[in-house]
């Protein structure tokens, strides 16, 4: 990667436009604040002119003269006079709910920070965007509501938080929140000082920090925050040592008071010895034939366990399982003469097995698609499904342009989908009579954003006999949720994995492939394919992030605004998604924001689960909420969920745009983003970038050395061991077999 002489070029005839205030500081009063969150007066380095500096005074005052306007006629803001702590607590939840910080935790992975938790208990299975409206989850009743927020009054919290409260405490919410305040930890975003401060005011002097209830609910609450990092266990010792950090005094026995009423579950995992065979069984019940092996003691929260003891359940299933050939081995064999190398390989592969992996770039997409033009020609019912609708959409164009080697059977066409969609059934071919997938292969893109729920769900659905392939990139950023799927499943080596061998093109290509192998090469880019723009502070960064959007890339690139989009490491800071949103608002769809900061126009990114973003442009607002477009379905997001899961979208988190590609992607590293920095987050954001990528470079020497010592961190997960049990398992019967057939052949 070089700079590019035009780079200056490029940029610098808009500096004069920037210069006029169109590029650098946010629309109104109301933007520009959130955009300076814990981030100083970076933006105030640039200069308007005398002018300029009035109109906007006077926007910022007509503003604010209408929010006035606004909050004499209607309802006064939920929380809007409360102070003190009971003002700390809401600032608190609503920070994590909208996405303003981070659930924080001790296990929280270097890089974006992730979704925030659910709060309260769902069915793991996504639910995917509506086609007419995004409906509101269903409110607790009335009375379970007015008792809780009776409670919440007396112990000092906020009494906007009663429908949150009641919905994650179910039945019975106020009595259970007054004999044990701590329960408040199940909400989004309370900290356990918060809660701690709850429990004082309504306890008293029967308050302590030894409280057995506060230790099970510490225990809860940690196993949660390590979920978001990704584990979908603790180990027993860095539990318990998280426990007293918390100024728990005996964290053992905190730990086991959690286990004994069914908070958390505890776990024996044998560890594989240097040299010893693979695949022993791990469980409590096991003894491994009287030798004494090392475990590890791991304690994970109850959803996460079941679904990891049923995906492995289901993987076993379908590698174990015979695929149904409908007649087609022969026309497996001549589709994979007619193919090449990796592609040919992954055909095989296919024909052979109910479970293939199969690895490889943005390229390599080539061969999946070549796999399920090949599948319909056979006449099954093939599917492929992706991460979201930017990777649906643009594999369906990939998919179109495939010419199978025999006709197409009448009515076996393959089809896209996404992964929420086809698990709901609002995409993709539906169930059959027992409730499987009504499919004979799929194709799972984006492999490694499955999380070991969604993972679990999939592999439950499909029909016995079908094949499943999960393809994916395994050194761009892991799920949002817990577990490493993918990755696990790599490491298991359970199963046939065709690495692609076809690479990415161009300078592009060559730029990303070295990022993944941990080199951050110099590349020759003769048509200004990378660019680096460097800044030496984060305003700086701002400023030039919207000349390139708005004016460079389409100058000189030819790719306009719409199609460009900036990736950030965070959300917070000066130079964060809500600071580039504004400031790219401002240049490129201003207006008031009368709708919770949106206008029609306004690209937006639109959560509807954690982990979950869909892009998208705002349609218009009415009494009903906000009309959204996302990927040309409409969405009617309510007004109370406008806040919580609609964010600005011209800039995005890396993890936001996973799955989803772009011809210009603006990547902006100020310097205090060098913490955030690892090898795969630079390596997806770099590969979002089908045409050109942009740069806006202010973290000097720590960019090369996230790409060469900064990995991804590692996540704790029981996958692997589960999987090895059930290969051993396997293994066993099957040596139990072949004794009998031969006991039979001998007598």
């Amino acid at each position: 990667m070089s700079t590019d002489p035009e780079t200056t070029q490029n940029a610098g005839p808009g500096a004069s436009d920037d210069a006029a205030g169109t590029g650098t500081r946010p629309a109104d009063a109301e933007a520009a604040e959130e955009a300076t969150t814990g981030a100083g007066e970076g933006d105030a380095t640039a200069q308007l002119s005398e002018a300029e500096a009035e109109l906007q005074a006077q926007r910022a005052e007509r503003e604010r003269i209408e929010r006035r306007k606004a909050e004499k006629k209607g309802p006064i803001e939920s929380g809007g006079k409360l102070s003190g702590r009971a003002a700390d607590l809401l600032a608190a939840v609503r920070a994590v709910e909208s996405g303003e910080k981070p659930a924080a935790g001790l296990f929280a992975e270097t890089g974006p920070p992730p979704a925030p938790r659910r709060s309260a208990p769902e069915p793991a299975r996504p639910k995917p965007v509506p086609a007419e409206a995004a409906t509101a989850p269903a409110a607790p009743p009335p009375e379970t509501v007015q008792a809780v927020r009776r409670v919440l009054t007396e112990g000092g919290a906020p009494d906007e938080l009663a429908p949150q409260v009641a919905a994650v405490l179910g039945e019975g919410a106020g009595e259970l929140l007054r004999a044990d305040p701590w329960q408040l930890l199940r909400v989004t975003g309370v900290r356990p000082e918060q809660a701690d401060g709850f429990a004082r005011a309504l306890l008293g002097a029967e308050c302590g920090p030894g409280d057995e209830r506060r230790g099970r609910a510490l225990t809860v609450w940690l196993l949660e925050q390590a979920a978001l990092a990704g584990h979908t266990a603790l180990e027993a010792p860095a539990l318990t040592a998280a426990l007293s950090q918390r100024g728990v005094p005996d964290s053992d026995a905190a730990l086991h008071s959690a286990l004994a009423e069914g908070e958390a579950l505890v776990f024996q995992d044998a560890l594989e010895e240097p040299g010893a065979p693979a695949g022993r069984g791990s469980g409590e019940s096991e003894d491994s034939e009287g030798e004494e092996r090392p475990v590890r003691v791991l304690v994970g929260l109850e959803r996460y366990a079941l679904a990891e003891e049923s995906l492995a359940d289901g993987l076993a299933r379908l590698i174990n399982s015979v695929p149904k050939q409908d007649g087609s081995g022969e026309g497996w064999e001549r589709a994979a003469a007619l193919a090449r190398g990796s592609a040919a390989e992954l055909i095989r592969a296919v024909a052979g097995h109910g479970l293939v992996l199969h690895t490889g770039g943005e390229a390599s997409r080539a061969e999946p698609a070549r796999l399920l033009g090949e599948a319909r020609a056979l006449g099954l019912r093939a599917w492929a499904a992706a991460h979201g609708p930017l990777g649906r959409d643009g594999f369906a164009e990939l998919l179109g342009q495939f010419e199978p080697s025999e006709a197409p059977a009448e009515g076996a066409g393959p089809g896209v989908a996404t992964v929420a969609g086809l698990l709901s059934g609002e995409e993709g071919p539906g169930r059959d009579g027992d409730g499987a997938l009504d499919l004979d292969l799929l194709v799972v893109l984006d492999a490694p954003q499955l999380d070991v729920e969604t993972a679990a769900l999939l592999v439950e659905s499909m029909p016995d006999g079908a094949r499943l392939v999960l393809a994916g990139d395994p050194l761009v950023l892991w799920s949002a949720g817990p577990g490493r799927v993918f990755a696990d499943l790599l490491a298991a080596r359970v199963c046939p994995q065709i690495a692609s061998r076809v690479p990415d093109p161009g300078p592009l290509g060559e730029l990303v492939s070295g990022v993944g192998v941990g080199e951050l090469n110099q590349v020759e880019a003769p048509g200004k394919e990378v660019v680096i723009v460097p800044v030496r502070d984060a305003g700086e960064a701002v400023h030039r992030t919207v000349q390139l959007v708005a004016d460079s890339v389409p100058r000189a690139i030819g790719v306009p605004a719409a199609q460009t989009v900036v990736i950030t490491p965070g959300h917070g800071g000066a130079a964060g998604t809500r600071a580039l949103n504004a400031a790219l608002k401002e240049r490129l769809n201003p207006g008031p924001g009368r709708f919770g900061g949106f206008d029609p126009g306004d690209r937006i990114a639109y959560s509807p689960a954690p982990g979950r973003t869909l892009p998208g442009e705002v349609v218009k607002a009415d009494a009903e909420g906000l009309h959204l477009s996302c990927a040309g379905a409409p969405v009617l997001v309510p007004r109370e969920r406008v806040a919580r899961c609609v964010r600005h979208g011209w800039a995005l988190t890396a993890h936001q745009t996973v799955g989803g590609r772009w011809p210009a992607v603006v990547v902006v590293l100020p310097g205090d983003a060098a913490q955030a920095l690892s090898r795969p987050w630079i390596y997806t954001a770099f590969g979002r970038a089908s045409r050109h990528l942009s740069v806006v470079h202010g973290v000097e020497q720590a960019l090369p050395r996230a790409v060469a010592e900064v990995p991804a961190k590692p996540r704790t997960t029981r996958l692997p061991v589960l999987l090895g049990t059930q290969a051993a398992q396997a293994a066993h019967m099957a040596q139990e077999a072949q004794a009998q057939v031969r006991a039979r052949a001998d007598g």
